[in-house]
């Protein structure tokens, strides 16, 4: 059965997808995030889909239930890399992708999903209780 691999990254999950989703590869994925987000307590999803062509309304859909499952279960999700044409797309299906934070690039995935953690998941503080200024 064909998965997309999910790399873990300190407090955050990374997903690349490479190829175009078909539905049941779709729910493979939507399924495998969301055990790795309860089995790690990861606290940051960031999806890569600069390599998908084309993003359907069910694969939309998708993208809105794990930011919403993601969220539900202490974790915050940013869509990276998304094509012109897709976002197009999206907004000519109605889509809105309602609780996806997204961001152009995975550097700036990685800044937000860091951003939101810290608005919503505590301090920036290092294990010596000391300010984290790495933010500045």
């Amino acid at each position: 059965m064909d998965r997309i691999p999910i790399l873990k990254m300190g407090p955050y999950l990374l997903v690349t997808i490479q190829v175009d989703l078909y539905d049941r590869l779709a729910l493979n994925l939507e399924n495998d995030l969301i055990s790795m987000v309860s089995k790690t307590e990861a606290k940051g999803v960031l999806i890569d889909i600069s390599a998908v062509s084309i993003v359907d309304s069910f694969m939309g859909r998708i993208l809105g239930n794990i930011a919403s499952m993601s969220r539900i279960m202490d974790a915050e999700t940013v869509v990276v890399g998304m094509q012109p044409a897709v976002a197009i797309t999206l907004v000519e299906l109605g889509l809105t992708l309602q609780g996806v934070h997204t961001a152009l690039n995975v550097e700036k995935g990685m800044e937000l999903l860091q951003d939101l953690i810290g608005l919503y998941g505590g301090s920036n503080e290092d294990e010596e209780g000391e300010p984290d200024d790495r933010n500045d």
